[in-house]
């Protein structure tokens, strides 16, 4: 059953957005080797239960936390969501030695994301 594996926090201002996770909750953050500027929070140990994420610079009309979840396979999945009545907002994507990402907004105009861990992924 897929489950919802991580988590994007969209920031205005990173280094802010930063400093007040750490200072409320003491989640680490780790620049991201990629192609973008990408920062891995860890939220806590992996003994516990609990997801840890990312951080972003927003992207014009992003708001809130996005919520993603892994799948076996992202074309299944895109074709599952589109004939169930939701939409691809943005589709199928490489990132880079991490997989295939696609996102999508369920009936209600939710937005989530799905990816296929594939590190061949170009």
């Amino acid at each position: 059953m897929p489950r919802i594996s991580h988590f994007d926090i969209p920031s205005d201002n990173p280094e802010r957005a930063q400093k007040f996770y750490k200072e409320v909750f003491d989640w680490k953050f780790e620049k991201w080797d990629g192609p973008i500027d990408y920062w891995i929070v860890t939220t806590g140990s992996d003994k516990e239960p609990g997801i840890n994420g990312g951080l972003s610079k927003r992207v014009p009309g992003q708001i809130g936390i996005t919520n993603t979840i892994t799948v076996s396979s992202i074309n299944e999945f895109s074709k599952k969501i589109i004939e169930k009545g939701g939409q691809l907002i943005i589709p199928k994507m490489a990132i880079p030695k991490v997989g295939w990402f696609a996102q999508c907004a369920d009936t209600e105009m939710n937005v989530f994301g799905i990816i296929e861990m594939d590190p061949k992924a170009k």
